[in-house]
């Protein structure tokens, strides 16, 4: 028998865990886990399981479930910048709401360490008032101070990020060759679905070397920091493609169920919507990648112990870039980022000539 489990990949202590508590559930779920950990397939499966009262995947239901096209299962997913006070009131009326075929409903909120302090405040209300035919199943990449009251009334599970070793085993199954496979994984974050999108990408090795160059580009000039800076923004857009690829393939097929059913409830806007987020943090992913690989340049240097080198220069540098890989969380100009980032950063052209030592 397919099991609605078989779907989450590497995440064994936390499929081990909802299995228990699907046998006696509460009113409230906290899932834990970075984007691509799983965590939403994770939610699926368990309200498959909570829903049909069974592990088994094939049933008319658990498919519709793990699809997102039940009517007893319902994900709110934020429209702006954050989860506000429409996706608040969806979850006040979600909240009242009797089920129409199963015994009962679960609520699937996506973001919610996204989510506004007035909508956090009427979901809490809801969990003060709980319904005792309805589950809810909240999703956060993260455990923030403004979420502990809320973490105080779920019981609490963990998805943390995939070991890059999972995720190249995933894709060789999913017929991806090894090398191939290898070093998406090791690109991916401990993302399965950022991987995915790596492995339709040709030109990965190229952009990781072209990152790896930055810090030989530079020569302290004004100059050179915008043509570099120009440089690692068309990397990144051309990152996007296989992204962008797959977006068109999922409008096309959108555009299809259209011309069948008529486009009253197509989904258009929440799936225009949903990309749009999957490429901004799809760029954000990329480019925090390829600081890392800056970074890991000025490391190679401190590390190869030549005694011209100042460390200190160069841990400063490897300091400079975490601090800007860390403010790309707050929805910065990337370009004013990057300029700033690279103007602080010293040249390694002088050394260039003995990469060959840096590099044993």
């Amino acid at each position: 028998m397919t099991s609605v489990w078989d779907a989450v990949v590497g995440q064994t202590s936390a499929v081990a865990q909802l299995r228990l508590l699907a046998e006696r559930p509460t009113h409230a779920f906290l899932f834990v886990g970075p984007e691509g950990a799983g965590k939403e397939t994770a939610a699926r499966a368990f309200a498959a399981r909570l829903v049909t009262g069974s592990h088994d995947a094939t049933s008319r239901v658990a498919d519709l479930i793990m699809r997102g096209g039940f009517v007893d299962v319902t994900e709110i997913i934020r429209e702006g910048a954050a989860v506000a006070s429409d996706e608040a009131q969806a979850i006040v009326q979600q909240s009242v709401l009797t089920p129409t075929e199963a015994d009962l409903r679960v609520v699937i909120v996506h973001e919610v360490h996204l989510m506004h302090e007035n909508a956090a405040a009427r979901l809490l209300k809801t969990f003060e008032e709980p319904n005792d035919r309805l589950i809810f199943i909240l999703l956060t990449e993260q455990l923030l101070p403004t979420l502990e009251t809320i973490a105080s009334r779920c019981v609490i599970v963990n998805l943390p990020a995939l070991n890059a070793s999972i995720i190249a085993e995933q894709l060789g199954r999913e017929g991806i060759g090894l090398e191939i496979a290898t070093r998406a994984a090791r690109s991916a974050g401990g993302s399965l679905d950022r991987a995915r999108i790596l492995v339709t990408d040709t030109a990965l090795a190229q952009r990781q070397a072209a990152f790896a160059e930055v810090p030989y580009q530079l020569d302290g000039s004004g100059a050179a920091v915008a043509r570099v800076a120009e440089s690692v923004s068309a990397l990144i857009e051309r990152a996007a493609e296989p992204l962008l690829a797959k977006h068109e393939a999922e409008l096309a097929a959108l555009e299809d169920r259209v011309k069948l059913v008529g486009e009253r409830g197509s989904g258009r806007r929440l799936l225009a919507e949903a990309h749009k987020r999957q490429l901004r943090k799809f760029k954000t992913d990329e480019l925090r990648e390829g600081l890392s690989l800056i970074a890991a340049e000025y490391h190679k240097v401190i590390t190869s112990l030549q005694a011209s080198v100042d460390p200190t220069l160069y841990g400063h540098a490897i300091h400079d870039v975490h601090d800007a890989m860390s403010g790309l969380s707050l929805n910065v100009n990337e370009t004013l980022l990057l300029h700033a980032l690279f103007a602080k950063c010293p040249s390694l052209q002088m050394i260039a000539g003995r990469r060959d030592l840096i590099e044993a």
